[in-house]
Parts: C-alpha cells; sequence; structure tokens
C-alpha cells in the first residue's frame, strides 16, 4: 500500500449524528479508520452500507473505526433530521458526520458516491476507491494494516467506545419491534376488486393485507382498515407459510389475480409470489444474491439488483420490474419463469430512445395503463414513459440527474425531487391520451403532485411546505414525510407516508387528508 496523503482533520462545527460526541481524527491516532462518502438517496450507496456492516460486525473488537461522511446530493437531504431518519431507516450502526456544503468531500479530493477512504493509526491516507463491491478489498486493507501495526505498539489496543444517540422515529415511534405499528412503509396495491389494500411493510420486513370498509360516512375519513393477513415477520430470505415465510425491506407489491400477490423483495435481490389461497410465499426469479450486468435467465438461477417495484400486465401475463440497482426495466414471464432486461442499456442516465438505448437513474415506481408504462425513475427527478407498442422511452417531465428542485407549471418547467411512486388515472374521453392524470409521490419534496397530461401541467395537490398545516378552526393536519407511494381509486389518494410510519387517505373533493385507522385485532399474536 502507498502512503497517499495526510488526511484532513473533520470541522469542528460539523454535527455528528449516531453518537454522543464529536470525533476528530486526532483522538483515533492509533485506530484505522474507515471512512463511507455517501448519500441515503443512492443505491449504491444502499448496497455499501451492507458490505461495511458485516466488516463492522467482523471487527467489532479491534481497534476499527467506521465512520459516514453523508455528503448530499438533494436539497431535502442536507436536513440532519432526514439523515437520521435514513440511519434508523437503514440500521446504521456507526457515527455519521453531516458534511455541510460538501466541505469533507472537496477536502478528500471524493468524485462519486459512494467513496471509501482507509485512514491508517498513523493519521495518513492509504485507500480511496469509489463504487460498490469493494467489500472485499477493504477487507484485505484492514487485516494487512491490523498485521502490519500490531507490533509497532502505535496500534491502540482496544476498540473505541462510543455511545450513540438515540434518534426521534417520528410519529409513530415506530422502527424496532413493532407488530402493531406500520415502520417505513413502501408500496401499495388494490386487489383486483379493489376491497382489499396490499401494503409492504419495509422496515418490519413483512407484507400486510388490508380490507377497507366504511364506518357510515361517505368521506375519507370514515375509511378503516382492519388487518387480515400478516405474511412475514423477520429479516431473511425464506419461502414456505405465512408465518415462517421472511423478506428483507420489501417495497414493490401487485396483485396479479384475487389471490396471487407479487413482491419487489428489494434487500434479497428477489421476486417473490403470495399465495393466498394456499397460504404459501414462494421465490419465483433471483437468487438472493446481488447481480450486476446480465442478459436474464431462469427464475431463481439469476441474480437481480434491488428491485424496487412491481406491476402486473394482464396482456402480456408479465411483471415489469423497476430494477433501481441496474438502472433498468425487467420483464418476468410468468408462465416461461424468464426474467430479463426489457428497458434501459444499464447506464446510468436520462435519455430517450429506443428500449436498448434508453437510459433510467434508478427506477423505484411503475404503473401501468394500456400499451403504456410510466415509472417514477427517481435519482433523475423524472417522470418517463415506455411505449410498449412502439418501443421507445420517452420524458414526460424531469430534466437531468442534477437538476431537481420544487417548481409547478408546465411540463417544461416543473421541477421534481427524487420521486418514488405514481399512480396513473385515465379518463373516459374519446382522447384517452388528453385525459391522463399522473399522481405522484414526490418523495423528497414531502408532497403529491398531479400531472395532467392534456394540459401538460405540474401541480401540487398535498404538502411541500412545512410538517403541519393548520386552519381557523384551529385545527392541524399533519403533512407527508418523504411519501414513497400513491394509488388512486374512486376520487381518493391512498398514501404510502413512509417517514411518518402511517397510511393516509386524500380526499381530491374535500381536499382534505386523513391518516387511515387500522385495527389489527390480535394479528400480530
Amino acid at each position: 500500500m502507498e502512503m497517499l496523503d495526510k488526511a484532513p482533520e473533520f470541522p469542528k462545527e460539523f454535527r455528528w449524528l449516531n453518537v454522543k460526541e464529536q470525533l476528530s481524527l486526532s483522538r483515533l491516532r492509533g485506530y484505522i479508520v474507515v471512512l463511507d462518502f455517501w448519500t441515503y438517496c443512492c443505491i449504491n450507496c444502499m448496497h455499501m452500507i451492507s458490505e461495511l456492516t458485516r466488516l463492522e460486525h467482523k471487527y467489532r473488537y479491534k481497534p476499527v473505526v467506521f465512520i459516514g461522511v453523508h455528503s448530499a446530493k438533494f436539497y431535502n437531504e442536507q436536513d440532519a433530521k432526514n439523515i437520521e431518519q435514513a440511519i434508523m431507516r437503514y440500521e446504521i450502526e456507526h457515527p455519521v458526520i453531516v458534511d455541510e456544503g460538501m466541505r469533507i468531500w472537496e477536502m478528500y479530493g471524493v468524485h462519486a458516491w459512494p467513496t471509501i477512504v482507509i485512514v491508517d493509526p498513523l493519521g495518513y491516507i492509504v485507500y480511496k476507491r469509489s463504487g460498490e463491491g469493494q467489500g472485499e478489498l477493504i477487507d484485505e486493507v484492514i487485516e494487512v494494516l491490523l498485521d502490519r501495526y500490531s507490533s509497532t505498539g502505535k496500534l491502540a489496543k482496544e476498540p473505541l467506545l462510543m455511545e450513540k444517540t438515540g434518534i426521534d422515529m417520528g410519529v409513530e415511534k415506530a422502527g424496532r419491534s413493532t407488530p402493531n405499528k406500520l415502520s417505513f412503509p413502501g408500496k401499495l396495491a388494490f386487489s383486483p376488486d379493489g376491497k382489499m389494500l396490499a401494503i409492504s411493510d419495509s422496515n418490519n420486513n413483512r407484507i400486510l393485507v388490508l380490507e377497507l370498509f366504511s364506518n357510515g360516512h361517505s368521506n375519507a375519513g370514515g375509511l378503516r382498515a382492519k388487518v387480515v393477513e400478516i405474511i412475514g415477520k423477520e429479516k431473511g430470505l425464506v419461502d414456505g407459510s405465512f408465518s415462517n415465510a421472511r423478506f428483507f425491506r420489501p417495497q414493490g407489491v401487485v396483485w396479479a389475480d384475487d389471490y396471487s400477490i407479487y413482491v419487489a423483495d428489494t434487500e434479497n435481490h428477489a421476486i417473490r409470489l403470495i399465495d393466498l389461497k394456499e397460504r404459501r410465499v414462494s421465490t419465483v426469479a433471483g437468487n438472493g444474491k446481488q447481480g450486476y450486468y446480465s442478459h436474464g435467465g431462469y427464475g431463481k438461477s439469476i441474480s437481480l439488483n434491488s428491485p424496487w417495484d412491481v406491476t402486473y400486465s394482464r396482456e402480456n401475463r408479465a411483471l415489469f420490474i423497476a430494477m433501481a440497482g441496474l438502472h433498468q426495466i425487467w420483464l418476468y414471464s410468468i408462465d416461461d419463469g424468464i426474467a430479463r432486461p426489457f428497458a434501459g442499456s444499464g447506464y446510468e442516465g436520462i435519455v430517450d430512445s429506443t428500449l436498448e438505448h434508453a437510459q433510467f437513474a434508478q427506477p423505484s415506481g411503475l404503473s401501468i395503463q394500456g400499451s403504456i408504462l410510466y415509472v417514477a425513475d427517481s435519482e433523475s427527478s423524472s417522470i418517463r414513459l415506455v411505449d410498449l407498442k412502439r418501443r421507445r422511452v420517452s420524458t414526460i417531465v424531469g430534466k437531468d440527474l442534477f437538476i431537481f428542485g420544487y417548481r409547478d407549471g408546465k411540463l417544461e418547467e416543473a421541477l421534481l425531487q427524487h420521486p418514488l411512486g405514481l399512480s396513473v388515472e385515465v379518463g373516459s374521453s374519446a382522447d384517452a391520451d388528453k385525459d391522463t392524470r399522473i399522481y405522484v409521490a414526490d418523495t423528497y419534496n414531502h408532497a403529491i403532485r398531479l400531472i395532467d397530461i392534456g394540459a401538460r401541467s405540474v401541480n401540487t395537490i398535498i404538502g411541500g411546505g412545512s410538517s403541519m398545516e393548520c386552519r381557523l378552526d384551529g385545527s392541524c393536519t399533519l403533512m407527508l414525510y418523504e411519501p414513497s407511494d400513491v394509488k388512486v381509486k374512486d376520487g381518493l389518494l391512498y398514501i404510502a407516508d413512509t417517514n411518518n410510519h402511517l397510511l393516509r387517505v386524500f380526499d381530491t373533493h374535500e381536499r382534505m387528508l386523513y391518516t387511515l385507522s387500522i385495527e389489527w385485532d390480535g394479528m400480530h399474536e
């Protein structure tokens, strides 16, 4: 290993999270320090967190310190409260410093997320590399440094003891072992008859099936939901009965028929099938290992990469999969069990072209209407359209990987910020294309936006402002906090209010936002 430079010291005024006291490199002399430059929107950073967690556990009794340097891409990611939620969501165990204005990023000459920097016990940079998939290299460097310095007297004799801080989980205090509460709910899907709602209760590693009913009131405030199925309860990749099955932070859900729910089991890199009649879960695609560039293959023999959403095409008897980790849309044929890339070259970007040459950037939400597939392309802050007949990809709203914000107006002018979900409503007029309305979970703007194709405009339906909205009568409504999905049905918007750990319902006629009351009736026992 070649010595590079003395590692720059952390700015003293910067805020630390997940640890009670500030750290400094001068205090960490004698320790091997692993710095992870990350931003919580980034799928590659999420993968890196998993690799680092494994290494943290391996070296927990050694003089090795892991530190996250959160250098934000999006405006929303610059807020320390939002970073704290990401720390909880991804179960990050190490301290994180908030890199204001990306100063530490610049001091260390970082150019991409994620980047790993390793500092030796004397305070020198001995390793710097960007990209995921470097867990084995990091492991080797740590082993070499431990061996090199163990007999010099310059290596600390014990691991560094750090006291963690508690993190406010939000309105429901959800998160750890909460059987009768949601924890970062991700995606929603209605049953074919519209009477049931499936939810990916992501950080509880389970899928919930709710039965919807009304208490007699005609508006959304009278809606209630009762849990009728809980599928999975612990982290893992296990097929079997509902009580034995395991998921790992699942996201997308879709009903293919009255008894079949398909699940994008994101951190298991798999597509799962829930059979409500047999009350069993099976894996239909993915072997549980993260894959990279692939031409596809048969079912469980192939490796997928963070499937984030899934939708069903009855015409094709197939699933379309938002393969966020590969920046592609995949197709899974239910009849022959083959999964393969369908749209996107695999390069990250926002390029409109044929299916093979188009580029996506971490596609995270899907909705299909006839021969049109709509895509929430999160890292490009855009809404994309895949024409299945013409076999082309185009952009409805959005400009570039680094052009984002919050602006209503014409499609050419409007700005989104990391949208994760969407739902499409087609009117009954003769010109259905012009009567199309797209509801978008504009996640990092804490808003639901409406794209009116006929008017070629974007408007905010909910949010985009403060965390509470109060009226003249003194009543207040908790606003959305990083909503990840929205589904439209009968004039109501059903919303996965992810960081509030709630399900919300918005009445488009009353313009009122409600929290959906969930009855558990001992289902968690």
